[in-house]
């Protein structure tokens, strides 16, 4: 892969980290160490992020990530972006890897039988079964499975009540659901099986995996898939898709959303002109000069600062290196 490439992960685990706050701090300097950019979230009910930098520092901190005994089967999705995805690298403590607000749901203990992409057309196309995706709406709004029930929520934490008011008379059903990466199916198929539901299906792996590895010719995807970095969208083959972001709402925009007259760039889009006060815009405006000018900064330097960084550390290995050997030397 060329040099100018940058590696994306997509990772997550349920698993039990009681000591988590302890992990924070670890986790860190292993990413820090490898020059690692992006969000790492870690809970007592396990890890979950998304990271990306060079491929050989990639595999690195994977490899030395995996060397936590209760992390050494952990799996992650890859894709390659052009331009680098993330500023910064943060390792945030949360009480959910992914917040659904139901104490009793432990995707760790029970959940719904996985599915492999390469089954998964074969399962909804069942005109029984109910398609379900997870996800948020503003997600779904730019692609999702021929057939999915979109429960419009706009966050996670509603699903629950979509699910008791749209489901819960439905419980012989055979239900198959989606997300993004796998993570919020983990939780959603543990919910169901403890509300009742005995017949639940996820695919593996989530959308990401489906279109990684399933040709575009047999693909039931429709449209593009929302990504949590900078390149908002990716399709057949984890190709990046021609979505920015609206810096306002956070939802993504196309290329015709920004010929509208209600389109400021970093300001507004046609979803949420009339969202905000003029106090509010202002604030967009000026937080949009300061995003281009630290975004030009970046863009330029970014991979030389990487390099500069990894060089830095390099020289002091090998001073800590010579300093070593010198004292050996001195006490022989």
């Amino acid at each position: 892969m060329s040099s100018n490439k940058y590696l994306v992960a997509a990772l997550y685990k349920f698993v039990s980290l009681p000591d988590y706050k302890e992990l924070q701090p670890k986790v860190q300097k292993i990413c820090d160490d490898h020059s690692i950019m992006g969000t790492i979230l870690l809970a007592k009910e396990g890890i979950n992020g998304t990271v990306a930098g060079f491929e050989d520092d990639m595999r690195a901190m994977l490899e030395e990530l995996k060397s936590e005994p209760r992390l050494h089967d952990l799996e992650h999705k890859e894709s390659y972006a052009k331009e680098p995805p993330f500023y910064r690298m943060k390792v945030r403590l949360k009480k959910e890897i992914v917040t659904l607000g139901v104490d009793a749901v432990d995707p760790t203990c029970e959940v719904g039988t996985y599915v492999n992409p390469q089954d998964w057309n074969a399962l909804i196309s069942d005109p029984d079964v109910i398609l379900v995706d997870t996800r948020n709406d503003y997600e779904v709004s730019i692609g999702t499975f021929k057939g999915a029930v979109n429960p419009e929520t706009t966050a996670f934490r509603e699903f629950p009540e979509w699910v008791e008011n749209e489901l819960s008379t439905r419980k012989d059903a055979k239900v198959a659901m989606f997300c993004t990466g796998g993570i919020r199916c983990e939780k959603s198929t543990s919910l169901l099986k403890h509300m009742g539901f005995d017949d639940v299906y996820h695919l593996k792996g989530g959308i990401l995996k489906y279109l990684e590895e399933v040709p575009e010719k047999e693909s039931l995807w429709e449209g593009e898939c929302f990504v949590f970095d900078q390149r908002v969208s990716v399709g057949h083959g984890l190709k990046p898709g021609p979505y920015d972001l609206c810096h306002a709402c956070r939802h993504p925009i196309s290329e015709d959303d920004k010929q509208s007259e209600f389109y400021i760039h970093g300001v507004s889009c046609p979803r949420c002109h009339d969202e905000h006060s003029d106090e509010q815009k202002k604030r967009f405006a000026d937080r949009q000069k300061q995003i281009e000018l630290a975004k030009a900064r970046n863009e330029k330097h970014i991979a030389a600062d990487i390099e500069k960084a990894k060089e830095e550390k390099r020289r002091q290995l090998e001073e800590h290196r010579a300093k070593s050997n010198a004292r050996s030397v001195t006490q022989d």
